[in-house]
């Protein structure tokens, strides 16, 4: 097995457990046995089990962050506000532990830990949100006054709270529901005025 592949599996059995059990009662011995290997096998990888979950979430947030961007490149910025918020519930549905990792643990207290993630998480994820929205602005679709950084954090928010509601409470309800209120929501209060 490739080392890529190992630290996949390690990531996936991390983050499983971690949003099962929680941070502090995750040991390295599980998430060992969750994956399928050896308990050396973290550690060789990551040195610890704080570093798994600082390389987990660079990791998660990183893809995430990706896939935004990616979901938004070369479209008009009105399609790509829309792909945007379809891409974030995609990326929930799809990686629905990490989504409720990144909710319980990226805040836990503790050290600087919650600092960085959220820093994180700011930079990437919701930068690429602010970039959709920036071009938005810059193309006369949103309201010139539009406070950006702050429009971003709301609309990464908002769609991560909807979404995780969605996958907890409403299973069944089909995606495109919630991707149409949130849509409705989004064009009816950061439209040009």
């Amino acid at each position: 097995m490739s080392r890529g592949t190992t630290r996949e599996r390690l990531f996936t059995a991390a983050i499983d457990l971690i949003a099962e059990r929680g941070f502090a009662a995750t040991t390295v011995d599980r998430i060992a046995e969750r994956a399928g290997v050896a308990k050396g096998t973290v550690y060789y990888n990551f040195g610890s089990k704080s570093a798994l979950f600082d390389a987990l979430l660079d990791f998660g947030i990183t893809r995430f962050a990706r896939r935004l961007r990616d979901a938004a490149a070369g479209l008009p910025p009105d399609a790509a506000l829309d792909a945007v918020v379809r891409e974030e519930l995609a990326f929930l549905a799809e990686h629905e532990a990490f989504a409720r990792l990144l909710i319980a643990e990226t805040w836990r207290q503790g050290g600087g830990d919650w600092q960085h993630a959220a820093l994180m998480i700011r930079e990437r994820v919701v930068g690429a949100v602010a970039d959709v929205l920036r071009g938005a602005v810059d193309a006369g679709l949103l309201r010139a006054d539009l406070d950006v950084p702050t429009a971003a954090s709301a609309v990464f928010g908002m769609v991560l709270v909807v979404g995780l509601d969605w996958r907890a409470l409403q299973p069944g309800r089909p995606r495109a529901e919630v991707e149409a209120t949130l849509l409705d929501l989004l064009r009816g209060r950061l439209a040009a005025v």
